[in-house]
C-alpha cells in the first residue's frame, strides 16, 4: 500500500531539513513523497535537492517529487500536491512538523489493515510547547457536527483515503481561506457528510506551534464562523450557539456518572414550577 506524503513550504529551510529527515528515517519504505515549495529563497530548494539526491543513491529510497513555484497560499499548495498524490492514502505533513517516531508509518498502515482500510484514519498530534509541556490532539467528545463546531481533528495526524479528495466526494481545500480549510473540509465530510473517522491511540505528528493556525487564532475563529455561517441554516446555528455548552456539560456529567443527580434535581424544579403555575 502506498502513502503519500504531502509537504508544503515557503522559505523554512531548518524546518524542512528536520521533516524531510524523519520522512527518511521510516522503517516503512512505500511512500511517495511530495513537496511544495512556494518558491523559497532561503535555500530550501537546495535542502530538497540534497534530499532528492540521498533518496537516488539509496536502493530502498522513496519516491520523491517536488515542484518549487509561486502559490495562492498554504491551501492552494496543499492541492497541487493532492492533485499530483498517486497513493492509497494521503498525509498532510507540514515543513517544520516531524513524524512521531521511525515507526509510526508503519504502525499506522498496520491500523488501516486491522480497521478494514477506512476513508479516515488519525491518531494524535503533539504539541510541544515553548515551556516543554506536551499537549496531545485525539478524542474528546464523539464524533458528530458538535465536535467540528467546537473544536476539530488533528489535520497533519490523519491518513485520508485519496478519493476523498476527488470531484464527486469532498473535493479539495477550499483556497479561498486562510487558515481554516482544513477544518471546513472536515465539518462538510464529517459532520454534515458520511466519512467516518476512525481514531487510534498513535502518537503520529509532532507538531510545529509557531506555524500560521497557531500564532492567528483570532483569523482562525473569523474564518471558522464565516463557514458556519455559511454551510448552516441560521434556525440550526442558533441553536448551536445557544446549547452547545449544555451539552458539553451533560456530556461531562455523564462521564462522572453525575447524570442521575442531576436528572432527579431537574424533576423536583420541573415539579415545583408545574405546581407554582397551576396553584390557585
Amino acid at each position: 500500500m502506498k502513502l503519500s506524503i504531502i509537504t508544503i513550504n515557503r522559505n523554512n529551510a531548518a524546518g524542512l531539513r528536520k521533516t524531510l529527515a524523519f520522512v527518511a528515517s521510516q522503517t516503512y519504505r512505500n511512500i511517495e513523497h511530495i513537496i511544495i515549495d512556494g518558491a523559497s529563497t532561503d535555500g530550501s530548494v537546495d535542502v530538497i535537492r540534497e534530499y532528492e539526491s540521498a533518496n537516488s543513491l539509496n536502493t530502498n529510497s522513496l519516491i520523491v517529487k517536488w515542484i518549487s513555484e509561486p502559490d495562492k497560499g498554504i491551501y492552494n499548495a496543499m492541492n497541487k500536491g493532492i492533485k499530483r498524490a498517486s497513493g492509497d492514502y494521503i498525509q498532510i505533513l507540514n515543513s517544520g512538523d516531524i513524524l512521531a517516531a521511525p515507526d509510526v508509518v508503519e504502525r499506522m498502515i498496520k491500523e488501516l489493515e486491522n480497521n478494514n482500510y477506512p476513508e479516515l484514519l488519525f491518531g494524535n498530534s503533539v504539541d510541544v510547547l515553548k515551556d516543554g509541556r506536551r499537549t496531545f490532539h485525539g478524542p474528546k467528545i464523539k464524533y458528530s457536527f458538535l465536535t467540528l463546531y467546537r473544536g476539530t481533528y488533528p489535520h497533519e495526524a490523519s491518513y485520508y483515503r485519496r478519493e476523498l479528495f476527488s470531484e464527486d466526494r469532498y473535493g479539495l481545500y477550499d483556497e479561498s481561506l486562510r487558515i481554516a480549510s482544513d477544518w471546513k473540509w472536515f465539518l462538510i465530510a464529517i459532520g454534515l457528510g458520511n466519512v467516518k473517522p476512525i481514531y487510534v491511540n498513535i502518537d503520529v505528528v509532532i507538531f510545529d506551534t509557531e506555524g500560521i493556525s497557531s500564532t492567528n487564532l483570532q483569523l482562525s475563529k473569523e474564518e471558522r464562523r464565516h463557514v458556519l455561517e455559511q454551510v448552516l441554516p441560521a434556525t440550526i446555528l442558533s441553536d448551536y450557539d445557544a446549547y452547545n455548552f449544555e451539552i458539553e456539560q451533560v456530556a461531562r456529567l455523564r462521564r462522572h456518572h453525575l447524570y442521575g443527580l442531576m436528572y432527579l434535581i431537574e424533576r423536583v424544579l420541573f415539579k415545583f414550577e408545574k405546581w407554582h403555575v397551576i396553584r390557585p
